[in-house]
């Protein structure tokens, strides 16, 4: 399971009525391209480089919409953290513009996202541009951020562990666990040593809620993509629970993973089937270890 990245043009955003941006033409274009309409103007810090937004966001075509926060993250802003533009009109040059409490319209010419390498859907044609419907709702420093999140880790993992006590006792499971706090069975041991760090793991596997839905797959055709999956150990390249729950198995192992959620994705849901602070998981089969 791939950890969530925002994407170089973050299509994000939240189901927000902006009437005002209806009625008004008060775009402005910075030095660089990007047209900009700050519907609501409070006074108050920016934020810089290095600095963490939270924010609501819509991006949509028209009425074609691309990507809803609130569908994405449970009603949540997004946290994430404001990085250098990476092209002209990028729409973090607009954010950077923003205080607290604003609200605001970007538009990006999709010529301008297929340049800077984005893959753009079928239907998008040139000339047409996104427009991003935001709320900037705070700024924290990194580690403000750092320090909020171990909190919310810290108890979120003690309800995280009530809840899988009680899933084990009602289903007879007596599962080991790891240090970190990954409980999982064995159903077939393997063979050889433990993969390290630094080597490269492929696996079979399928990932589901406490509840058993599947969210994704790579052993189920529904979710099109049948390819066995390869990632370094370690390397954070996926989740911790996968980088911990992974490291004590063997090459020809079959176990599945019960992961709590701050070893997850915590708060942040990658996907509306996965809400956020979900507890995941995965039934895994290690078919080979370089």
């Amino acid at each position: 399971m791939i950890k969530q990245i925002l994407p170089i043009a973050l299509l994000g955003a939240s189901l927000l009525t902006f009437s005002a941006c209806k009625n008004s033409g008060s775009f402005k274009t910075t030095k660089s391209g990007l047209e900009y309409n700050i519907v609501k103007d409070v006074a108050g810090p920016k934020p810089k480089l290095g600095d963490f937004v939270e924010m609501f966001i819509n991006v949509h075509i028209g009425d074609s919409q691309l990507f809803n926060s609130r569908k994405m993250n449970n009603g949540m802003a997004f946290t994430f953290p404001v990085q250098a533009p990476q092209f002209k009109g990028d729409p973090v040059e607009g954010f950077m513009l923003l205080s607290p409490g604003d609200s605001a319209v970007f538009r990006v010419p999709v010529d301008s996202l297929k340049k800077a390498g984005a893959q753009l859907l079928p239907w998008m044609k040139a000339g047409m541009k996104l427009e991003y419907d935001v709320v900037l709702v705070s700024i924290k420093t990194k580690a403000q951020v750092q320090q909020e999140a171990e909190q919310k880790a810290s108890a979120q993992k003690g309800t995280d562990d009530k809840i899988l006590q009680d899933y084990f006792a009602k289903n007879n499971i007596q599962p080991l666990k790891t240090q970190s706090g990954v409980y999982y069975t064995i159903q077939a041991p393997g063979e050889g040593d433990n993969p390290k760090a630094g080597q490269s793991v492929t696996v079979n596997y399928t990932g589901m809620t406490l509840d058993g839905k599947k969210f994704d797959s790579n052993m189920d055709s529904t979710f099109h993509h049948t390819q066995p999956f390869a990632f370094t150990l370690g390397q954070h390249n996926v989740i911790q629970g996968w980088d911990d729950g992974v490291a004590v198995l063997k090459k020809g192992s079959k176990a599945t993973l019960y992961i709590p959620s701050p070893l997850a994705y915590g708060s942040q849901s990658p996907s509306p089937a996965i809400p956020a602070n979900s507890i995941l998981m995965f039934n895994i089969e290690v078919t080979g270890i370089k």
